[in-house]
């Protein structure tokens, strides 16, 4: 018989038990529609064992993940290729996680993952509104012809909840249309002066929360297919993160981590320290009850 100890591939300090966890993480290895860099189906696979790295506490949000239940379900399993089969079985998973009164914390991959779980969210809550992070507004109709891709995703999460329930932070590139759509419907924060109306528009509705990776400035994190000049810091983005501390966050997902770009692996861990801070922001002690089995949490990298 083999004794062990063995490292866990999941993420660290996950519930053990599906029952016991509030939210649930899922792996979403797609880059089916990636138009610039691919590589983002393998961000899952890099992200786990880099949280293996991290302090469990956020001195910056003087909270710990020790207060937070989550289990981790792993990585789903795709039929590659088959854009359309892979968004409904994200579709009927994030509906699984919500029937099972769990919140879905998605890892992807590419941004259209987000679409088929808004999709189910929507069912549950009709209200919903959604906060987006990100370089690019995603807002096109179409691109290269194509309605599905992650250049239109947040154009159809509008189509589903409207306008006036979408918030979008640290977009920085696209093309003029892009921004004069956003501007038209007030959907972008572009200074933390205008962060009470972001949260008018948020208050009183469940929240789900979109992060692209690449809202980050490249010196930050440079492992994403699109990287863009003039992002944030990692300081400045949880800064922001904790302007909307309190809302009601119904799930959360981190997308278009492509590690293989950057070879030192600091993308990586920045990324995972990322999903801590969205598991601390979103969750609140009235919600989560932390496991009692669950996994030994890591040491951290000074122990």
């Amino acid at each position: 018989m083999l004794r062990g100890p063995f490292l866990s591939r999941n993420w660290m300090g996950a519930c053990e038990d599906f029952e016991q966890a509030d939210w649930v993480i899922v792996g979403l290895p797609f880059d089916g529609t990636t138009s610039n860099r691919p590589g983002a189906r393998f961000g899952p696979e890099a992200i786990r064992p880099a949280s293996w790295g991290l302090e469990t506490y956020s001195p910056l949000q003087n909270a710990d993940l020790s207060t937070v239940s989550y289990y981790d379900a792993g990585e789903l399993e795709f039929p590659l290729g088959n854009r359309d089969a892979i968004l409904a079985l994200i579709n009927q998973n994030a509906r699984d996680v919500l029937a099972a009164g769990k919140r879905w914390l998605g890892l992807g991959g590419e941004h259209l993952v987000t679409l088929p779980v808004i999709q189910a969210y929507v069912e549950k809550y009709p209200d919903l509104a959604v906060l987006h992070f990100d370089a690019h507004a995603d807002l096109r109709d179409d691109y290269l012809g194509e309605k599905l891709s992650h250049a239109t995703v947040l154009r159809r999460v509008t189509d589903l909840i409207g306008p006036e329930r979408l918030v979008q932070i640290g977009i920085r590139s696209g093309p003029q249309e892009e921004f004069a759509w956003m501007r038209e419907h007030g959907t972008l924060l572009e200074d933390p002066s205008e962060i009470p109306r972001g949260l008018n528009r948020l208050a009183g509705r469940p929240v789900f929360l979109t992060v692209d990776l690449d809202v980050l400035d490249p010196s930050i994190l440079s492992g994403t297919g699109t990287p863009e000049p003039g992002g944030m810091t990692f300081s400045t983005f949880v800064e922001w993160l904790q302007a909307f501390k309190g809302l009601n966050f119904v799930g959360a997902d981190v997308v278009e981590l492509a590690p293989h770009y950057d070879p030192t692996g600091v993308s990586t861990a920045v990324a995972a320290k990322v999903v801590r801070e969205v598991l601390l922001l979103a969750s609140s002690p009235s919600k989560s009850v932390t496991c009692a089995n669950a996994e030994s949490a890591s040491v951290g990298s000074h122990a």
